[in-house]
């Protein structure tokens, strides 16, 4: 109501009482009948003179002001979407759907910020959301877009008017070797919270967005945070992924325009042939491959090295790469000899180092009658460099010598280069260390080391390879019987029963008619176990109807050659081989394999499924037929798996459980239920091995020395810590190679060896040996760093001080009772060389980097609670101990240090959807963080983080990947080093960006990113 006005008006005695009256009615009505009950009170008071002229009355229901429409530029309002910001929906095109262009356009009215990945950007689709596009950037309104030269089909005038009409950042990944991205997509932040997306099929494009048959699919913070959080994370992920490149149209657009013309199918006589001026990066996993390379000499002093990886993965780029770091190493130029069998593989190898060196001019050719005139980067064929060639070269000639396709150096040509040079590194490159004949060149050049070798899930994460159907064919052969030598089937055996098996046979024939797509079209290989079963099983396909034959190392050259021009041309359908093929068996189009020969070696498994995994046009998908027997005990297959899916032992049981949820695109394993019982019992056995079967088998070899053990039985180091107190102390006694008894305390000593497993980095492991020497230096007589050692070691063994809470009255005296532990001491020691031994991680010192704090630890080495709060300064002795602290982040006030121990994926029990994108890597060197619920940004905790360059301070970073090991206990941390403030969003808690003074190691970043690679 209101108060009347003017000489008639109603007395206010008269308003007030009205007023009263109404208040103390309407209270006492549902919320539905006031609006009915107020405007038949209003009604009733209209009837007294004169208060008809001031009464109004209310509109029919409650009705919610929804939008206040504002003219945003000439002809754009700012209209609410047609779908209310909390709810969801799917668009479809349809005539009673709301038009995407239409939602888009009010959408992008409300926008605080806005996010579009999208395949492909075209002009007429640009066209449709224009004028919205501009009032959004004339407001200053943030706008990012991911796009690609897919198919060629984006407009380089589209992207150009997105950069200097509307203010937009793009970033456009280039890449052509596979497709890397198919999404559609866009996100509309809003500083309210009432954030948008759409996800679903359309394109930047004006059929997506007007009239194609196109779906998506709106999202909303409200209706779905959680699938709002992961597009979040996803998009800046790949945002900040090295692979999108910032698009700028005056200095990118020719190369745009060539790559689209490229991706578009233009004939590669009008590409042009120049250096892109860009620096050539290593993708995750080729870096991945380096760090280890450089691990092999910088920590292991070992400077002739094999690199291992599938065709077309890149090794050329790779070996180009290593050059190019180990001149910036040397920091000088470096004599290179490359050295290769054919003419083109010498010029395209050339032509690589030119563009990862970004020099024309580098390098020369010794090949088809060229003679280079400097001698300084050689590009050689195997037939140049002749006894007249080498004489003229001194054996210390070239500093670097890479030789490629590195299995043929047992033959005389190759041979004879290799014991003529004497380089400071010599590099090998291959894609199989086996031979046909049987030689294996590891063994013969190497010490039997492969430095590094591709990890097969980060080639299928990244497009390299063809997917693979795996299946696991229930097979009702029992092996049980068949002899078990080294660690392995005795081949004889094994043959004899497999060799004339017509039911086993009758099997695999049925296999393939069933699981292959048009077997009278397949391009298989069969991988035997002798000649006699080889020349079986293609017998038994011959028989019936199949065009098979067999091969081995003992069938002629000329005939092998055959047999492989025969399976590309669809001659024969299968080939049968004894041994592993070697790279003669170039045949990109195999499509099918069968796995005849049990092997619990995963580096065999693995070799044998790269021979099918080469990409081709012609091949959708590799197609696996396995066939899984009743095995020995001893059997393992837990290797072949593990390497498949990159996963710990008792997460991969689980996944088995479960039909393998999560591998890379396109890959299946489907394993047949009795098949699958048989492999979940093998492994859960290899989970529960008892002592005595483990002593009885360390009796049998007779090896005194952990690692010699490990190395003759194949057994990973941590099945012989898995049963609770198990040791390779205990082992000994057990077998009899150990007559020394236990002393007082040993066994609770014991215990804590698998704690030191992650323990590699060489400082730490030097550190730790000569504290648990039989003359070790007394406590009280180490140095500075010396002392901060030993208390991470003894925190280490002892984590709440001592054998009881009371523990030892002080650290010289729980040395003192670790003197008299001989047995212990060595066996730690040893863990600690097997440790050092297989690190992947080059260790960066800590100390220096970190001013006066004087902290030591290494970056990129791994560390237990133990360790790292004494290395902090955060335990001692009657005070603070590690076993008490149960937070994820320490402000260490005498080292002005935060360090923020982050744990990546949570236990089932810790899951939620939202969880994984919490703490994520969103690139090489930058790591998104979340604080804990109560800091805010205004809090002195807050304000610390954001301020801890300027107020001398700094952050550490430590991830790990599982709260758990595979063998029980806690996982070790990483650390990751130290991290610099650059943004944050929101509070209570904040979300924090860091940037890492090193970059992620690249093994690393794989799983801490919020979504795979590729």
């Amino acid at each position: 109501m209101r108060e009347a006005v003017g000489p008639e008006s109603v007395p206010h005695v008269l308003a007030r009482h009205v007023s009263h009256t109404v208040r103390r009615v309407l209270q006492s009505l549902p919320a539905e009948e006031r609006v009915h009950a107020a405007n038949h009170i209003l009604e009733s008071i209209g009837t007294l003179k004169g208060a008809q002229e001031w009464v109004d009355l209310i509109a029919d229901g409650p009705q919610h002001l929804l939008a206040i429409t504002r003219q945003e530029a000439p002809g754009v309002f700012a209209v609410r979407p047609g779908i209310p910001l909390s709810d969801t929906a799917l668009l479809t095109n349809s005539p009673e759907d709301p038009s995407l262009g239409f939602e888009l356009r009010a959408e992008l009215a409300t926008a605080d910020r806005v996010d579009l990945l999208c395949a492909f950007v075209k002009w007429h689709g640009l066209r449709v959301i224009e004028r919205s596009l501009r009032a959004a950037h004339e407001r200053g309104v943030p706008i990012r877009v991911l796009t690609t030269t897919y198919i060629g089909a984006t407009e380089r005038r589209a992207l150009d008017r997105l950069i200097e009409d509307f203010g937009a950042e793009v970033k456009v990944n280039y890449e052509t070797r596979s497709t890397r991205l198919h999404a559609k997509a866009w996100l509309f932040r809003r500083n309210s919270g009432y954030d948008t997306a759409y996800v679903g099929s359309s394109n930047l494009s004006k059929a997506a967005l007007l009239d194609g048959l196109e779906w998506n699919v709106r999202l909303s913070s409200v209706a779905t945070p959680d699938v709002m959080r992961k597009f979040e994370a996803t998009f800046e992920s790949y945002w900040n992924d090295p692979s999108f490149e910032t698009y700028d149209p005056r200095a990118d657009g020719g190369r745009l325009q060539a790559a689209l013309a490229i991706a578009g199918g233009a004939p590669s006589a009008d590409r042009g042939i120049t250096l892109s001026g860009l620096e050539v990066r290593p993708y995750p996993y080729q870096r991945d491959m380096l760090d280890r390379l450089q691990v092999e000499r910088e920590v292991h002093d070992r400077h002739r090295n094999l690199l291992v990886a599938a065709t077309g993965t890149g090794k050329t780029v790779m070996a180009a790469l290593d050059y190019r770091q180990l001149r910036q190493r040397h920091d000088r130029d470096l004599r290179l000899l490359f050295v290769a069998h054919r003419k083109e593989i010498l010029q395209q190898s050339l032509r690589t180092y030119q563009e990862i060196l970004l020099d024309a001019n580098f390098g020369e050719s010794l090949h088809s009658g060229e003679i280079p005139e400097r001698w300084t980067h050689v590009f050689a064929s195997v037939q140049a460099l002749n006894a007249r060639a080498l004489d003229r070269l001194t054996p210390d000639h070239f500093d670097v010598i890479v030789i490629d396709e590195f299995h043929h150096g047992t033959s005389p040509t190759y041979r004879k280069i290799i014991d003529h040079f004497q380089p400071r590194e010599l590099l090998g490159l291959t894609a199989t260390p086996e031979r046909m004949d049987g030689r294996n060149i590891q063994e013969e050049f190497f010490g039997g080391r492969i430095a590094a070798e591709m990890r097969l899930w980060e080639a299928l994460d990244n497009k390299l390879l063809c997917p693979f159907h795996y299946f696991g064919i229930s097979d009702t052969t029992d092996l049980s019987a068949v002899e078990w030598k080294r660690g392995a089937y005795d081949v004889s055996s094994l043959s004899n029963v497999l060799t004339g098996n017509k039911v086993r046979a009758g099997l695999v024939v049925k296999a393939v008619r069933e699981k292959v797509a048009d077997p009278s079209r397949m391009r298989a290989l069969g991988f035997c176990v002798s000649v006699a079963h080889a020349q079986f099983m293609a017998e038994c396909f011959r028989s019936a109807g199949f065009l098979a034959v067999a091969v081995s190392g003992e069938t002629p050259a000329d005939q092998r050659r055959q047999a492989l021009s025969d399976l590309r041309s669809g001659a024969l359908q299968v080939i049968f081989s004894v041994d592993l093929f070697n790279e003669g068996v170039d045949v990109p189009d195999v499509d099918t394999l069968l796995l005849l020969r049990p092997t619990s070696s995963a580096t065999v498994f693995l070799q044998q499924l790269g021979r099918g995994l080469r990409r081709s046009d012609n091949k959708p998908v590799l197609t696996v037929l396995d066939f899984i027997g009743q095995h020995r005990k001893e059997f393992r297959f837990e290797a072949q798996f593990r390497a498949l899916t990159n996963l710990t032992r008792k997460r991969l049981l689980d996944h088995i459980e479960h039909d393998f949820p999560k591998l890379p695109s396109g890959c299946e394993i489907v394993l047949e239920e009795k098949a699958k019982h048989t492999i979940m019992a093998n492994i859960k056995d290899q989970l529960s091995v008892d002592v005595t079967t483990l002593a009885r088998e360390v009796a049998d070899y007779g090896e005194r020395l952990l690692g010699s053990y490990l190395e003759e039985s194949g057994r990973d180091i941590k099945e012989v810590y898995r049963g609770n107190g198990n040791s390779w102390t205990g082992l000994l006694r057990r077998s009899g190679l150990m007559n020394r008894e236990a002393r007082d305390g040993e066994a609770a000593l014991l215990k804590r060896v698998p704690a030191f497993l992650h323990v590699d980095d060489p400082w730490r492991v030097d550190a730790y040996s000569r504290l648990l020497e039989d003359d070790a230096v007394p406590y009280n007589d180490l140095d500075k760093q010396g002392k901060a050692y030993a208390r991470m070691l003894f925190f280490q063994l002892w984590p709440l001080g001592g054998v009881t809470r009371k523990g030892f009255a002080s650290y010289e005296a729980g040395f003192a009772a670790l003197r008299k532990q001989e047995a212990f001491r060595s066996e730690l020691r040893q863990v600690l060389a097997y440790n050092l031994a297989h690190t992947e991680h080059v260790p960066i010192p800590l100390l220096g980097l970190a001013g006066d704090r004087d902290i030591p630890l290494t970056v990129h080495a791994s560390y237990s609670r133990e360790e790292i709060l004494p290395a902090l300064g955060q335990a001692d002795i009657g005070g603070f101990m590690p076993g008490d602290f149960r937070e994820g982040v320490k402000w260490c006030e005498s080292l002005a240090t935060d360090a923020l121990l982050i744990t990546l994926e949570k236990d089932e029990k810790d899951f939620s959807p939202q969880t994984r994108y919490h703490d994520f890597a969103l690139s090489e060197n930058q790591f998104h963080w979340e604080s804990q619920n109560q800091t805010s940004e205004t809090s002195p905790t807050g304000l610390r983080y954001q301020h801890h360059s300027d107020k001398g301070s700094q952050v550490l970073l430590f991830v790990r990947r599982y709260k758990t090991t595979d063998i029980g206990g806690a996982q070790p941390w990483m650390l990751l080093g130290p991290a610099q403030y650059q943004s944050h969003e929101g509070s209570r808690p904040m979300a924090i960006t860091w940037k890492l003074k090193h970059e992620l190691p690249a093994d690393v970043l794989s799983y801490a990113k919020a979504v795979a690679a590729g």
